[in-house]
C-alpha cells in the first residue's frame, strides 16, 4: 500500500486493484489467483464483491477530520512532538508544501477510489442481472464521493471517467478544470440518487438521501444555492430523517445509524492494522489519535492527543450551550470534577497542549478494538448527518432567493435541539449567524476549514493563511513528476 500512486491506473491484478488494499478479509478468493481484470465481472457477484472494494477506500476518510480541524481555526496538529506525523505540523502552521505524507495520501487514497469505482463502470455492460443498476448507482456515488475530496483539497484535478489507464496515458493527462470535474460529480450524484431508494438494508451504504444532500453540498460549495435549496429541501420534505434528542449520543458506538444518519463510513474494532498502512485498517484511526497521552482514568482510554481543540473555539461557544462539553472535552475540569481526581493521570505531549480533546472522535472505555487499539476504534464517522443538511439549506436559502423565513425555520431547528434561544435576525446577520451555528454544530468532524474558504472567511480566521495560494492545497510533488511533470503546481507553492 505505501507505493500506491497515480499509476494505480496502470494496475491490472484484480486482487490490487478492485478488492484489496493489504486488507485480509478480501484477500480469501476461492478459487485462488484465478480472478484476474481480464477475466472478472461474470457474475452479479462479482459485481458486489468489486463495489465492496470500492466502499474500501473511505477507510481514509479520517484524514478529512485531521486536516478539515487541524488547518482551521478550531484545533492544533498535537502529538509526542512537532516532527511526529509532521505534515500534519506543517498545515497547522501554514507551510505546507508539494512534500506532505498527508496530502499525498489524500490524492491517492480518492484516486484508489475512483479506479476501482471506474473499474466497476468499464465492465457495467459485461452481464444483466437484477440490481446491477443500483450497484452501478452507488459506484457513482462512490465516485462521487471522491472527486469531491479531491476538488475540494485540489482545486483542478485530472478527470477519469469509465476507464483504466497505462503508465504512458497517465503521463499524457492534463488537469482538469473544476468546474468540469464538479459537472462530473453533479452528474453521478443526480444518476445514483434517481436510482436510489431512501432506505438500504445494508448499513453503511448509499441511498437517495445520501445522494441528495451529498449534491446539495456540492451546489453549496459553488455557490449555486438555488439548486442547492431545492435538492436540500428534497431531502428535508421525503427523507425521513429527524435530530435525535439528545446531542451527547450522536457519537456513540451504540446509538449509530440513528434517524440523524445521512451516510456514515463505518468501521469495525474486530480487525487489527498497523501504523504501517492506515489505509488497510477496519477501524477508525481517529479516536486513538485524538485520545488522551498516557490516560490513567475512568470513561476515556490512552491515545495520543492529535488534533487538539483550541481555546479560541472553546470560548466561542455559550456557556450554556451542552454542545461545547459534548463536542470538546476540558481535561482537567473532568478530572476536577472525579471522586478519585487525585489518581487520575495524564501526560502532555511535545506537539502542543491546549488542555482540550475532540469529544467526539475520542477513545472511549467500552469502545475500543483490538490491537493495536489505537488503531481500531469502532465508532463511524459521520460524513452527513441532518443538522449538517438543516444547516446547509438554511445558508442557501438565505444567501440565495434571500428566503429568511425558511432559513430560520432550519436553523431553529438545529438550535432548539441543544436548547438554544431562537435566532430572529436575516440578511448579511443570518448569514454569518447560520456560519457561526456550522461551527457550533459540527466542530470537529472535518468541516471547518472547507467552510472557512468556501464563504471567504479564511484569510480573517486562520493565523499564517495567505490569500490566494493556501484556499487549495499543493499536489503532491512526486504525483506531479509521475505525470511527467506536465501538471503546474498549484499557486503560490
Amino acid at each position: 500500500m505505501k507505493t500506491l500512486n497515480i499509476k494505480i491506473f496502470s494496475i491490472t491484478a484484480f486482487a490490487l486493484l478492485a478488492l484489496t488494499v493489504g486488507c485480509k478479509k478480501f484477500l480469501d478468493i476461492d478459487p485462488l489467483f484465478t480472478q484476474d481484470a481480464e477475466n472478472y465481472f461474470q457474475n452479479p457477484g462479482d459485481y458486489d464483491l468489486a463495489l465492496i472494494g470500492a466502499y474500501d477506500l473511505l477507510q481514509g476518510s479520517f484524514l478529512n477530520v485531521w486536516i478539515g480541524e487541524i488547518a482551521s481555526d478550531n484545533s492544533i496538529a498535537g502529538g509526542e512532538s512537532v516532527n511526529d506525523t509532521k505534515g500534519l505540523h506543517e498545515i497547522d502552521d501554514m507551510i505546507h508544501g508539494g512534500v506532505n505524507i498527508e496530502l499525498r495520501q489524500v490524492f491517492r487514497w480518492n484516486y484508489a477510489g475512483i479506479t476501482r469505482a471506474n473499474y466497476i463502470l468499464q465492465n457495467k455492460d459485461n452481464i444483466d442481472f437484477d440490481g446491477k443498476e443500483v450497484i452501478l448507482a452507488e459506484t457513482r456515488f462512490l465516485r462521487a464521493y471522491y472527486y469531491f475530496q479531491l476538488v475540494k483539497f485540489f482545486g483542478d484535478v485530472p478527470l477519469i471517467i469509465d476507464e483504466r489507464l497505462g503508465v504512458d496515458e497517465v503521463q499524457d493527462l492534463e488537469r482538469t478544470p473544476k468546474s468540469e470535474v464538479y459537472a462530473q460529480i453533479e452528474a453521478d450524484l443526480e444518476y445514483a440518487s434517481g436510482i436510489l431508494d431512501w432506505t438500504n438494508p445494508v448499513k453503511g451504504r448509499a441511498t437517495k438521501g445520501a445522494a441528495l444532500s451529498f449534491l446539495g453540498k456540492v451546489y453549496l460549495y459553488q455557490d449555486k444555492f438555488t439548486e442547492a435549496a431545492s435538492t436540500l429541501d428534497q431531502v428535508i420534505a421525503e427523507g425521513g430523517y429527524s435530530l435525535i434528542p439528545d446531542f451527547n449520543q450522536l457519537f456513540t458506538v451504540g446509538n449509530e445509524n440513528h434517524s440523524e444518519t445521512v451516510f456514515d463510513v463505518e468501521y469495525s474494532g474486530l480487525e487489527g492494522g498497523s501504523y504501517d498502512c492506515l489505509i488497510c485498517l477496519e477501524g477508525n484511526a481517529a479516536p486513538g489519535f485524538h485520545g488522551i497521552r498516557q490516560y490513567n482514568g475512568p470513561v476515556y482510554g490512552d491515545g495520543n492527543s492529535y488534533n487538539l481543540p483550541t481555546q479560541e473555539l472553546y470560548d466561542a461557544f455559550s456557556s450554556n450551550d451542552l454542545r461545547r462539553d459534548a463536542s470538546i472535552l476540558d481535561i482537567d475540569a473532568f478530572i476536577a470534577a472525579q471522586p478519585n481526581s487525585g489518581e487520575i493521570t495524564y501526560a502532555i505531549g511535545g506537539g502542543g497542549h491546549t488542555g482540550y480533546y475532540n469529544n467526539k472522535y475520542i477513545k472511549k472505555q467500552g469502545e475500543i478494538g483490538l490491537p493495536d487499539n489505537d488503531l481500531t476504534s469502532p465508532v463511524n464517522y459521520r460524513a452527513i448527518r441532518y443538522a449538517d443538511v438543516l444547516l446547509m439549506a438554511a445558508e442557501a436559502h438565505n444567501r440565495g432567493a434571500g428566503n429568511d423565513a425558511k432559513a430560520l425555520e432550519y436553523v431553529n431547528l438545529v438550535r432548539s435541539r441543544v436548547n438554544m434561544p431562537a435566532l430572529a435576525s436575516g440578511g448579511a446577520q443570518l448569514t454569518q449567524e447560520i456560519w457561526n451555528e456550522r461551527r457550533f454544530e459540527l466542530s470537529g468532524e472535518g468541516h471547518r476549514f472547507f467552510d472557512l474558504v468556501r464563504t471567504g472567511q479564511a484569510a480573517d480566521a486562520i493565523d499564517g493563511f495567505t490569500s490566494n495560494k493556501n484556499e487549495l492545497f499543493p499536489l503532491p510533488q512526486v504525483e506531479i513528476d509521475l505525470a511527467g511533470g506536465n501538471w503546474n503546481q498549484n499557486p503560490g507553492y
